[in-house]
């Protein structure tokens, strides 16, 4: 697994200096607070997020069309339980639920309408990009 930290780190830095506005990205990212599921160490990523409902997120496990899924989402589907910080509603505990067959394909259309360059990413892999829906607790 590669350590992207030094990529991430100026964009979470920028996202809490902002209030959530990110050049490049505008208001479209959360940074989600998760657990390695072998390492058990904290981690933070920014990943682009699309608000569904007053207490809803979706976000796409898309690796930029890698062959792979992100790190993030094996440890979100081993540990679910997580938070996320939001340019409108600050810290959010939530659930992360996979989204599978019929809600996997709404989630996926409902993201793609907002975010269709994540289109290209599906064109690029062989692996069903998965969607995961964050929903507060």
């Amino acid at each position: 697994m590669a350590d992207h930290s030094g990529y991430n780190q100026p964009i979470i830095d920028e996202f809490r200096a902002t209030g959530g506005t990110v050049t490049h990205f505008g208001r479209s990212l959360v940074l989600l607070h998760h657990v390695g599921a072998k390492s058990g160490q904290e981690r933070v990523t920014p990943v682009a997020a699309l608000k569904s409902g007053p207490d809803s997120w979706l976000v796409s496990a898309s690796k930029a069309g890698a062959p792979e899924h992100p790190a993030w989402f094996h440890n979100l589907v081993a540990n679910p339980e997580v938070a996320i910080e939001t340019p409108d509603d600050g810290v959010v505990p939530v659930h992360a639920t996979v989204q599978r067959g019929p809600d996997h394909d709404a989630a996926w259309a409902e993201f793609t309408a907002i975010y269709p360059s994540f289109l290209d990413y599906q064109v690029k892999t062989s692996r069903v990009i998965p969607m995961v829906r964050l929903t507060r607790h």
